[in-house]
């Protein structure tokens, strides 16, 4: 740890830096250590359950079943806050009146050089 340089741009990892690493409260120590045993206890049930050779059934996965019903009904959990509104602006509406005003200019622009004689036609079909 003594050897780390930091990178000119980027800041220190949280994990590396000795003020966090080192100066932890007890509390929160034992903090960790309990949400990391409890880590331990469910991956060590998931194991078991996944390496049973007498398994006949389905792992069930209560988060994955959280996710799976999350992404296959998103508008149950839609929530409209100022990013997702100027999102649905910038790619929904925005590119309708850019591409308006792009036809309409280039259509102006036209009409004026047909008005003065002025267009060149390519693929003339009748001289």
């Amino acid at each position: 740890m003594a050897d780390y340089r930091e990178a000119p741009l980027a800041t220190r990892p949280k994990t590396l830096d000795p003020n966090e690493y080192f100066n932890l409260s007890p509390e929160y120590r034992r903090a960790e250590a309990e949400r990391a045993a409890l880590r331990a206890n469910l991956k060590r049930q998931y194991q078991l359950q996944l390496n049973n050779p007498h398994r006949r059934e389905l792992i069930e996965d209560p988060a994955l079943n959280r996710w799976v019903y999350a992404r296959a009904n998103p508008y149950n959990h839609f929530r409209a806050t100022k990013k997702t509104s100027l999102l649905g602006a910038l790619f929904g509406v925005a590119p309708l009146f850019i591409l308006y005003y792009v036809f309409k200019t280039d259509r102006d622009r036209r009409e004026e050089q047909i008005k003065a004689g002025t267009l060149e036609r390519k693929y003339k079909l009748s001289y």
